[in-house]
């Protein structure tokens, strides 16, 4: 009995490291996420980005089995929360931002204290949306509104929320466009501070979601002369700029999810799978539809593609109007 028991205990002692081995080769890899996830905004509740935010959350939340949480923390045009996202190191951070945070950041302050094309990234273009043109109802439609504005010179003012936003942007891609046409910049915090500046007579025009005009233009208080780049299934009763002569601003808004470059590549290859498909789901893409957006869900290529190609056009604007973060 004693010789067979040591012998039992020998063939233990040779399989038993075989058999742990195997095992553990065998076992799967801890499914991503693990814990709830956070979602960085860089702007406040109620924001266009925050919008889209939350109908992302609601949507991958069941799909992940784990919480989406939406974090709002507003600041330096996004900037702020896109730097926590690529300072994140516990792999379940991620950020939703707009175009500035992605290509124009780092162009417009060089000293910007992380770099988006090194520390972030880059997972899905989430929506989009056109800009519109904005002027009060009392001033003229169609092309007697840039006739208007051109006689007026410097006396007029548009707003935006910031220097090199993508609305500021697009009004000084737009005075290339319009000989003549030289309204002064006034930077906001917000679209809806511009809009009340608008209302107030403060300034005459302004580049923004026209979802966020609408209810002021149907009250009869704001008028919209046209869209850049084409007409939208957003707001089909709207012509675009282009029908007015106006050819070559294209610009658009647009949010995009990220996440920081430690990012594992087990969340970003499920990001890349389930994102897309939460996005062009049609609960999702009604929600984002009512809130002005139109829902993309791109793979992260075609994110990597869009900001390359965004960066060049935007790039030339800031260079030829001299244009710096305040």
């Amino acid at each position: 009995m004693l010789a067979l028991t040591r012998r039992h205990f020998t063939q233990l002692a040779i399989t038993l490291p075989w058999t742990g081995a195997a095992a553990l080769a065998a076992a799967p890899a801890t499914a991503w996420p693990t814990r709830p996830v956070r979602l960085l905004v860089g702007f406040p509740a109620g924001s266009t980005p925050d919008s889209s935010a939350r109908a992302l959350a609601d949507g991958l939340s069941p799909v992940l089995a784990q919480p989406v949480i939406v974090e709002n923390r507003p600041g330096a045009s996004g900037n702020l929360a896109a730097e926590l996202v690529a300072r994140a190191q516990d792999d379940h951070t991620l950020g939703v931002v707009i175009n500035g945070n992605l290509t124009t950041a780092r162009m417009l302050n060089p000293q910007l204290p992380f770099d988006p094309a090194r520390d972030l990234s880059l997972l899905s273009l989430l929506t989009t949306a056109p800009l519109a043109l904005v002027v009060p109802a009392e001033l003229p439609g169609g092309r007697a509104f840039f006739e208007a504005a051109v006689q007026q010179g410097d006396r007029w003012n548009y707003g935006s929320v910031g220097a090199g936003s993508v609305a500021h942007l697009g009004m000084e891609q737009l005075k290339r466009q319009v000989p003549g046409l030289m309204p002064v910049h006034v930077p906001y915090a917000s679209n809806p501070a511009i809009i009340t500046a608008m209302l107030g007579g403060q300034i005459q025009m302004a580049l923004m979601p026209p979802g966020l005009a609408m209810p002021h233009v149907k009250s009869g208080r704001l008028r919209i002369i046209g869209l850049t780049g084409g007409r939208s299934t957003l707001v089909p009763e709207l012509g675009a700029l282009r029908e007015l002569g106006i050819q070559h601003v294209q610009l658009e808004v647009w949010t995009a999810l990220v996440g920081p470059a430690s990012l594992s590549l087990s969340a970003q290859d499920r990001l890349a799978r389930e994102v897309p498909q939460v996005i062009r789901s049609t609960q999702t893409r009604q929600k984002l539809f009512t809130q002005g957006w139109n829902a993309v869900g791109s793979s992260p290529e075609g994110l990597r593609t869009r900001v390359a190609d965004e960066r060049a056009i935007l790039g030339g604007i800031i260079q030829s109007a001299r244009i710096k973060s305040e």
